[in-house]
């Protein structure tokens, strides 16, 4: 009996860890990726809320090896559990996290539980002052001595699980979470960010730990901090990087019982589509059919920090026409997860978040229209994605219905009675009346407009008292996707 009282316990737990902690009707999370701590409280307050982001993901916030350049992966290698970053300290960290919160934007980040910096010749020094010798796996600013660490081996074969599980990931020392101290020293550090108010955390290279490990890790956490208003016993939102084409020996299905997992197929797939290597009227059955995740296990995304440098199918945001529609097109379907992309901009993989001579990370300035112009893209400043942000809100708890396509590339559908939206990824113009399933009334798309004072700065469209709008997107319309919901009626 008592023994199934603690399979029940757990199971609760593994349940409780795939829900984001939302607030209100938001639903949608932001990657801000390098951002400073400074910037993301002050963008919470200043559009982050008041366009309904539900969410920031976070870049890592213990202290890392500083390395030539500085590309974006140092932050990938830690040297220690100090909260300081290029991003900032601990206190401003701390400050980020309650302001957002305060706001009711959540705070999720990015943690490295699998490893350590890599490979180093001689002495690391570290952002907070530390210092490390990764060569003998001497990092005594945490402290951890080559005990704590697998034995050092390459991975040459994915499919050999010991490989994948315990060498070592591109040089990157792999700790030992099987052994109690390591394991007591990272529930300490997930311990301590759950103080300071986070929500969840995105767990780096996941697969490259053995499921049980992390089962203990996450079971043993604490929490929710109430001070933070989250309800009481509420555990933390755990989503796992696990990359998996569907042919790996390390599945995605051994992690999602501990949390949520990303799905890098609905990163390829969405991809395709809107590149037009795959007609969009296939996408009807989009989600689990395709052999992906069920929704409320996929983390999804068109692209991320990682996928968008490497030059395959996924879209990013320098095809910004196929990019705005493939995130209209996730935000719209009733699928997973939601999360998107902040960039920032570059010319190769390695390349820096924008920084100044002192190679101290800048700030993003905006123009005008409220869009990044010093290096940083800002794709969720564009009206185009922030708008399906507030889509996505207001259609919230409905079901796709009334599906229409052209047998080809052009496609339209309902959520409930709340929201229409419609794409056209042909070379000839898409005009038709469609069943919007909308009220009578006027409505501003609100993807080549917003709705100002009552007026929309875009295209409108009229729905007669059948739910039918003429619905027109040109072959060389700026934007291949229209977009017109319940609370963007004129």
């Amino acid at each position: 009996m008592l023994k199934l009282t603690l399979v029940c316990m757990l199971a609760s737990l593994a349940l409780a860890q795939h829900n984001p902690q939302w607030w209100g009707n938001r639903n949608t999370i932001v990657h801000l990726f390098e951002w400073k701590w400074a910037d993301i409280a002050q963008e919470c307050e200043d559009f982050l809320a008041p366009h309904g982001y539900a969410g920031v993901q976070v870049s890592p916030v213990a202290e890392n090896i500083i390395s030539e350049g500085r590309p974006w992966w140092e932050r990938y290698q830690p040297i220690s559990y100090k909260l300081i970053t290029r991003s900032g300290n601990e206190l401003e960290f701390a400050d980020m996290v309650r302001r957002c919160n305060d706001v009711g934007v959540r705070i999720y980040v990015d943690v490295l539980l699998n490893h350590m910096s890599g490979d180093w010749v001689g002495t690391a020094h570290g952002t907070g002052g530390s210092v490390a010798e990764p060569g003998s796996k001497s990092f005594p600013a945490v402290p951890y001595t080559a005990q704590d660490f697998h034995p050092s081996c390459e991975i040459y074969d994915w499919n050999d699980r010991f490989q994948v599980q315990q060498c070592e990931l591109v040089g990157l020392k792999d700790l030992d979470q099987s052994s109690d101290y390591v394991r007591k020293q990272l529930i300490e550090m997930l311990d301590h960010l759950i103080t300071l108010g986070v929500a969840g955390f995105r767990v780096d290279a996941a697969k490259h730990m053995a499921a049980a490990d992390l089962d203990y890790i996450y079971s043993n956490m604490r929490d929710l901090n109430t001070a933070h208003g989250f309800p009481n016993n509420a555990r933390p939102f755990i989503y796992q990087e696990v990359i998996d084409h569907g042919h790996e020996t390390v599945s995605r299905d051994e992690y999602t019982p501990l949390g949520a997992v990303t799905e890098f197929r609905f990163s390829e797939e969405i991809g395709k589509a809107f590149r037009g290597n795959n007609a969009l009227k296939w996408l009807q059955s989009w989600g689990t059919d395709w052999g992906f995740l069920p929704s409320d296990q996929a983390l999804t995304f068109v692209d991320n920090h990682d996928n968008q440098r490497d030059g395959g199918q996924e879209l990013n945001y320098k095809s910004p026409k196929q990019y705005k529609m493939a995130t209209a097109f996730h935000l719209a379907y009733p699928y997973g997860i939601s999360q998107v992309m902040s960039s920032f901009g570059f010319d190769n993989r390695d390349q820096a978040p924008p920084q100044d001579a002192q190679e101290r990370i800048i700030s993003p300035e905006f123009d005008a229209d409220g869009a990044c112009t010093n290096g940083w893209i800002c794709e969720h400043r564009w009206r185009q994605i922030y708008n399906m942000v507030g889509f996505k809100n207001t259609v919230r708890g409905t079901d796709l219905t009334n599906w229409w396509d052209n047998g080809d590339n052009q496609i339209a559908f309902c959520r409930g009675s709340k929201g229409f939206v419609a794409f056209n990824n042909n070379l000839y113009n898409l005009s038709e009346h469609l069943q919007t399933c909308l009220p009578a009334g006027e409505y501003c798309d609100v993807i080549s407009g917003n709705l100002v004072n009552g007026a929309c700065t875009g295209k409108s469209v009229t729905v007669d008292g059948n739910g039918y709008g003429y619905i027109s997107i040109g072959a060389e319309d700026f934007d291949g996707v229209l977009a017109l919901h319940t609370d963007a009626r004129l």
